[in-house]
């Protein structure tokens, strides 16, 4: 059993799933509204919220701790852009809306975006 172990494997290797929630990450800070799987969804949304928390404080600092995980372009549009509109919000910046079900295997489905 897994008992209180954090994150979540979606059946891949560990690069292959640090690969896959980089390219989320990014792609939801720089178009600000994603379709994808609901899992995958609720798995970014926590990464997405921290990182914007720590963009805040907008310091030199907080740009190379992003640079660790994002882009160049992530980093810049999350430091400059994203979170000074967020200023005065404590969190709950991203909403996840459910869809239905994919027409071809089933799964479930969900857009993920940042509240305005």
């Amino acid at each position: 059993m897994r008992k209180q172990i954090k994150g979540r494997k979606f059946n891949r290797e560990t690069a292959q799933r640090k690969a896959l929630l980089r390219a989320l990450i990014c792609a939801v800070v720089l178009e600000e509204k994603v379709k994808t799987t609901e899992i995958k969804a609720k798995e970014v949304s926590g990464f997405v919220e921290k990182y914007i928390t720590k963009a805040k404080k907008g310091d030199l600092a907080c740009r190379r701790l992003l640079a660790r995980y994002l882009n160049k372009g992530a980093v810049k549009k999350i430091v400059d852009e994203i979170a000074p509109k967020y200023k005065g919000r404590k969190g709950g910046y991203t909403r996840i809306i459910k869809l239905g079900p994919r027409k071809s295997d089933g799964a479930k489905m969900a857009i993920i975006e940042l509240v305005k």
